[in-house]
């Protein structure tokens, strides 16, 4: 039985529709692999549509006050906790993780919304007097028509980091939710329509990158784009706006390092670790992805590893006490054994943990969170990023040599230094190349912090007032004397 005809449309306009001579596809619970509901693709007509509602309400919205704004995303944040359980099942079955995880993801997303109406008020220009000028004033607009494009590991809460800012600065939002977990985005679209968002304001496509999501890119009355996902479909979007100078910000791949240094408290550590690896079975792209430990504590920190990810229940997330779900999808779970045959093949490192598909009853896509000691720096698992349950643990000598491999890739999203010397923190905060420093944590992102990458991690910033000023257009006003 399909979930329900609630997931079955786009919303564009105010109004729940189906595609315009599209295609249907088909949304699959990844542990079962049974079929969940199905979705109309996006037409080239579909996404027009959805862009001109867009064009068409950007004049009255962006009139509103930005405080009423506010207030309307925090009376969507209270509709939505009254739906969590609901919600947070609906996206476990999506997207396969735990359920425990799925309702953090439904909370940070309640989270986003009550923050962006907490900073409503701060939304403000500035004066100068200007000698032998006269008066300087800088004011900010909003941009107009929006597009946010995001992924399928962690939906509702990109969902939340781009729409919330989007629309209280007065722009207007097309948001293009992942192929493969349309539900929750739909689910949480009707909530925040439902809460009083006017008509056309915020409308949502359903499809793939081609052709939905670069129709919408590319349109003409978009005027922002904001893209999260893979470095390769990031350069992609980047060429496309470029030509068209469109506002863009990108938060693409990552492949964080987290050194660990000798004077840790290690069984704290060892389980942080493992939580910060395996979390959505290890399909975040601030994931710490690769480990570099001092050599005297390497040999205990292993056994400590082994013995925490042993203890993780693999299975369907909305089963009692699963710690890991499966893998999203077929393409996904080859591409991360491919990573993986490539490393064996080499002939370098080895394998203390895991490495292949677990016995259970589920059909899905599963994979056993896998501890791998010492590959070289040419192996794929260094070198790219592994969006899976891998941990490749390193053993290093010092600090600076920890700093310049963990600098070796060419990502830069983020990095952890584990220490609790101060000069050694100061050094890994000023040497690592990302947009992000943890110290004695990994994964976090509180939303009133700006976060973005740097290198081939992506531009632009996320959260925070920071991210206020990527949906603002800048005016300045010169008054003679």
């Amino acid at each position: 039985m399909l979930l329900g005809s609630d997931h079955m449309r786009m919303l564009i306009n105010g109004e729940w529709t189906d595609s315009d001579g599209g295609e249907i596809r088909e949304v699959i619970d990844p542990a079962t692999l049974e079929l969940l509901d199905i979705v109309p693709e996006a037409t080239r007509e579909d996404v027009s549509k959805a862009v001109e509602a867009a064009a068409d309400c950007f004049p009255s919205w962006s009139a509103i006050a930005s405080r009423e704004r506010g207030r309307l995303l925090y009376h969507a944040a209270q509709r939505t906790r009254e739906s969590l359980p609901d919600l947070a099942a609906l996206l476990s079955r999506e997207q396969g993780k735990p359920l425990i995880e799925a309702k953090g993801e439904i909370l940070g997303y309640i989270n986003v919304l009550e923050y962006f109406h907490s900073v409503s008020g701060s939304l403000q220009g500035s004066y100068l007097e200007i000698p032998g000028v006269g008066d300087g004033l800088v004011t900010h607009d909003p941009l107009g028509v929006c597009a946010a494009i995001i992924p399928w590991n962690v939906p509702a809460l990109t969902m939340a980091w781009k729409v919330a800012p989007a629309l209280l600065t007065g722009n207007t939002v097309v948001l293009k939710p992942a192929p493969t977990t349309p539900l929750t985005n739909l689910k949480l679209a009707s909530i925040l329509h439902d809460a009083g968002l006017p008509k056309g304001t915020l409308n949502v496509i359903c499809g793939d990158g081609v052709p939905a999501g670069e129709c919408l890119a590319m349109h003409p009355l978009v005027e922002k784009i904001s893209f999260t996902g893979s470095t390769e479909v990031g350069r992609r979007v980047a060429s496309n706006a470029g030509r068209a100078l469109k506002k863009v910000s990108l938060e693409l791949g990552g492949s964080d390092p987290a050194i660990i240094c000798s004077d840790v408290d290690l069984e704290k550590t060892a389980k942080e670790i493992v939580s910060a690896r395996f979390y959505n079975c290890g399909q975040a792209c601030t994931s710490l992805k690769r480990l570099y430990v001092m050599e005297d504590v390497a040999d205990h920190l292993e056994e400590l590893l082994k013995e925490s990810i042993s203890a993780i229940k693999i299975g369907r997330g909305l089963e009692p006490g699963v710690g890991m779900g499966p893998v999203h999808s077929a393409i996904q779970l080859e591409h991360i054994e491919s990573q993986l045959r490539s490393w064996k093949d080499e002939g370098e490192g080895r394998l203390v943990l895991g490495g292949g598909r677990p016995q259970t009853e589920l059909p899905g896509h599963f994979l056993q969170p896998t501890l791998v000691r010492d590959p070289s720096e040419r192996s794929r698992l260094l070198r790219e990023e592994v969006f899976g349950p891998i941990l490749p643990m390193m053993t290093v000598r010092d600090l600076d040599e920890a700093l310049e491999r963990a600098n070796s890739s060419p990502y830069g999203l983020g990095a952890s230094i584990w220490t609790r010397d101060i000069h050694r923190i100061r050094k890994a905060v000023n040497g690592f190349q990302s947009g992000r420093v943890w110290v004695n944590m990994h994964l976090r992102v509180p939303v009133e912090i700006p976060f973005g990458g740097c290198k081939a991690s992506g531009i632009g910033q996320e959260n925070g007032l920071a991210v206020l000023q990527e949906y603002l257009r800048t005016k300045t006003v010169v008054l003679g004397q």
